[in-house]
């Protein structure tokens, strides 16, 4: 059976596109899960790590206004945080997280509230589930929802993000 990754990284391949990544919540987790499938060079293009607040703003092009308006942990952050990852790194897909893992508040809002978007050539789309757990569970529940999103986009929107017919 193939794992999550190993299964986007085949339909990215089968689709031509390379994808990137831009994290917060999950600290470069989801780019080493899908590095760690062979072939993922041909796909993955690299990531930004933005766990600082000021790394999101100056090297991902995140919006002071969101920053100060919505915070860090929204859908807005994520949204810009793909959309420049995207732009930075020239990938056809990116993938953001943002949110909190825990145990403590962050901005007011508590751990398992999580932000995952998707930014293509066509558009942007937020996932914002509500996780439950410790620390590590949803971290590594966040990088399933990335993965699933992406899946998703590729099997059922790709007009909508990648723009394919």
């Amino acid at each position: 059976m193939t794992s999550p990754a190993e299964h986007v990284v085949r339909r990215l391949v089968e689709a031509g596109l390379t994808v990137a990544t831009a994290e917060s919540l999950t600290g470069g987790m989801l780019g080493a899960t899908i590095t760690e499938v062979s072939g993922s060079s041909a796909v993955y293009v690299g990531g930004v790590v933005s766990y600082a607040t000021r790394v999101k703003v100056d090297v991902l092009g995140v919006s002071r206004q969101v920053v100060e308006t919505d915070g860090v942990v929204s859908e807005a952050c994520a949204v810009q945080m793909a959309e420049g990852v995207r732009r930075l790194l020239g990938a056809d897909l990116a993938l953001s997280t943002t949110g909190v893992a825990g145990p403590d508040l962050q901005e007011g809002k508590p751990a398992g509230t999580v932000h995952v978007a998707i930014a293509g050539p066509a558009g942007t789309i937020v996932s914002s589930p509500r996780l439950e757990g410790d620390r590590a569970t949803v971290r590594a529940a966040t990088v399933r929802v990335a993965l699933q999103l992406l899946d998703e986009t590729l099997r059922d929107r790709p007009r909508e993000v990648v723009g394919l017919e």
